[in-house]
């Protein structure tokens, strides 16, 4: 599984020629303090993400100190295919936007690894298009829910690879983690094992979470 993900990492593509896509309806939790939105990479086991959703998820439990915590993972194909990120940006959009209508004191940690990372960004207003398995922005978090956002943790997030970065009102709830050689989020990177390591980060991650929130 290791090699499959890792191959999907080095053969990814831009997204280009997106078809319709409807709104999937989005169904509210019960209403934690917190929920951690998870959009996992491309091919990525595990319940929220075997490399970073499910560490991170972990993690923020134990550093969350005193607050009830939810999770929801991002649904959609997380494959090649040219409208799989503006399917997780559609989902991720739609559930937040139901889940804070239906929770209004409810705070969201959203995470995004590899495609997933695409989604977050594009979500936030940030265009993944012309990244690896990018796609143009189809739906963007409302002003009001913005404030609900506290924390945003991206790892191997294709747009560094070409220069680009969260940048304006999520900046500096945002922690952007490429890991040294990673070819998805470092240009002229060379380390393929790098991008699979991001596990090693969940807990550092956690902390810049919980102290958010």
């Amino acid at each position: 599984m290791r090699i499959r993900v890792c191959l999907a990492a080095l053969s990814l593509v831009g997204g280009a020629g997106l078809a319709t896509l409807s709104a999937p309806q989005a169904t509210a939790a019960a209403c934690s303090d917190v929920e951690l939105v998870s959009a996992r990479g491309t091919f990525e086991p595990g319940r929220l993400g075997f490399i970073v959703g499910d560490p991170v998820y972990s993690a923020l439990q134990k550093k969350a100190t005193g607050k009830s915590l939810s999770s929801y993972k991002v649904n959609y194909p997380a494959d090649l295919s040219p409208t799989s990120a503006a399917q997780g940006n559609l989902d991720l959009v739609n559930h937040v936007r139901g889940q804070a209508a239906a929770c209004p004191d409810q705070k969201f940690v959203l995470v995004g690894y590899s495609q997933g990372a695409n989604v977050v960004d594009n979500s936030i207003g940030i265009s993944s298009a012309g990244a690896a398995v990018g796609s143009p922005i189809v739906a963007t978090l409302p002003a009001a829910v913005e404030p609900k956002v506290a924390a945003v943790l991206l790892f191997g997030n294709p747009i560094r690879a070409i220069g680009k970065s969260v940048t304006g009102t999520y900046q500096s709830r945002t922690l952007d983690i490429c890991a040294k050689g990673d070819p998805v989020c470092e240009s002229g990177g060379g380390d393929a094992g790098a991008h699979l390591g991001y596990r090693d980060d969940a807990d550092a991650a956690a902390t810049f979470a919980a102290g958010r929130l």
